[in-house]
């Protein structure tokens, strides 16, 4: 009987092992699929690299328009209060050739179109200079966005890379 009982260890011992080998066999992929795996996670290597260029030349590109737009906001803002200094010097002035030559004056009408165009101007300057907010307020929104995908892109690359390891490890 003792022997018995061995002989039908053994054979389940070895029925066993076949299973567990042939599980792991079955589990364990071709050569041609790891090949294309690695092949695959090349190309997506390939293409993060392109993103990651574009997008960093796009960010690149959203810091010149930010640049630009700042140095438009402070010429625009200088041009705004030397159009005000005229103003208040427009004002004196009407003020001294009302008393002096009285309101019916051609002085005093020279200085009131002379007020008149300077408060056109500076309303325009303030109008550019709402616009140059408003573009430097989306070029820096387009350029943190340009940022994150930098980001996203630099992550997937990583990732990229660390599945091309593992398929050219075999696993």
């Amino acid at each position: 009987m003792n022997l018995e009982k061995l002989a039908r260890r053994c054979a389940l011992g070895v029925c066993f092992a076949g299973l567990v080998a042939g599980a792991g066999y079955a589990q364990s992929q071709d050569p041609g699929s790891q090949s294309q795996d690695i092949k695959q996670d090349k190309k997506d290597i390939r293409q993060d690299k392109r993103d990651l260029r574009q997008d960093r030349k796009d960010r690149n590109q959203d810091q010149r328009d930010i640049n630009h737009d700042k140095r438009d906001l402070r010429q625009d803002r200088r041009d705004r209060n030397q159009d005000q200094r005229d103003i208040n010097h427009d004002k004196r002035d009407l003020g001294r050739d009302e008393r002096k030559y009285g309101n019916n004056s051609s002085q005093v009408a020279n200085d009131k179109k002379d007020l008149h165009q300077d408060r056109q101007d500076r309303n325009q300057d303030q109008r550019d200079i709402n616009h140059d907010k408003r573009d430097l307020h989306q070029d820096r929104k387009d350029r943190n966005q340009d940022q994150k995908d930098i980001n996203k892109d630099k992550k997937d690359l990583r990732q990229d890379r660390r599945d091309l390891r593992h398929d050219r490890k075999g696993h």
